[in-house]
C-alpha cells in the first residue's frame, strides 16, 4: 500500500451526513417508518441528530403505533418526526442553525416544513420523496419555495453505496 497517496475510496460529505441520519433513524421505535435528521453548519461540523418516536415521558411500550384507525389510536397525533427532534435536541444558539443543512432520510412534512423554516435551516438534503403527491408535502415545496428554502435529493455518485458498520 502507498502511504503517500490519499485513499480514494472515502464518502463525500453528504455520503456521510446521510448515513449519520439513517444510523440515528436506526433508533426509532416505530415498526413501520424509521426516518433519522442530522443538522449540519457551514463548516461541516454536526450540530444535531433526531429520529422519529415519542415525546419525551410517553412510555414507548404504551404508544400506539398503529398506521390505520381511529386517529385518536395511531401513531399520528403524538409521533415527533426527525427534524423536529433534530432541531429540539440543539443545545447551542439558535443564531449558529441560520443557514444550515438538514438531512434527512424523508422528504419533510408540511408540519416539519414550518419547523426548518422556523429555526433559520437554508437547505433540505433527503433519499426519499414516496409521499411527493400527498397535500402535506405539495404545501412543504410551496412552503420551501416561497421562503427560500433550498431541497435537493441526495444523488450518489455511484448510484448507490451500502455502508456497513461493524460495532466491534
Amino acid at each position: 500500500m502507498d502511504n503517500t497517496v490519499k485513499r480514494k475510496d472515502y464518502i463525500s460529505w453528504d455520503e456521510y451526513f446521510m448515513a449519520i441520519a439513517k444510523l440515528s433513524a436506526m433508533r426509532s421505535k416505530d415498526p413501520s417508518t424509521q426516518v433519522g435528521a442530522c443538522i449540519v453548519g457551514a463548516d461541516n461540523k454536526i450540530l444535531s441528530i433526531g429520529y422519529n418516536g415519542a415525546p419525551n415521558g410517553f412510555d414507548d411500550d404504551k404508544f400506539p403505533w398503529a398506521r390505520e384507525g381511529n386517529n385518536l389510536e395511531t401513531k399520528y397525533p403524538y409521533v415527533c418526526h426527525a427534524e423536529m427532534n433534530a432541531i429540539l435536541n440543539y443545545r447551542g444558539s439558535r443564531k449558529d442553525l441560520e443557514g444550515a443543512k438538514i438531512y434527512v432520510d424523508l422528504f419533510p412534512c408540511n408540519e416539519c416544513a414550518k419547523i426548518i423554516i422556523q429555526s433559520g435551516i437554508k437547505k433540505v438534503v433527503y433519499l426519499s420523496d414516496k409521499y411527493a403527491d400527498s397535500e402535506n408535502n405539495i404545501a412543504s415545496r410551496k412552503l420551501f419555495d416561497t421562503c427560500g428554502i433550498e431541497y435537493e435529493k441526495l444523488k450518489l455518485d455511484n448510484g448507490s453505496r451500502d455502508i456497513t458498520i461493524k460495532l466491534q
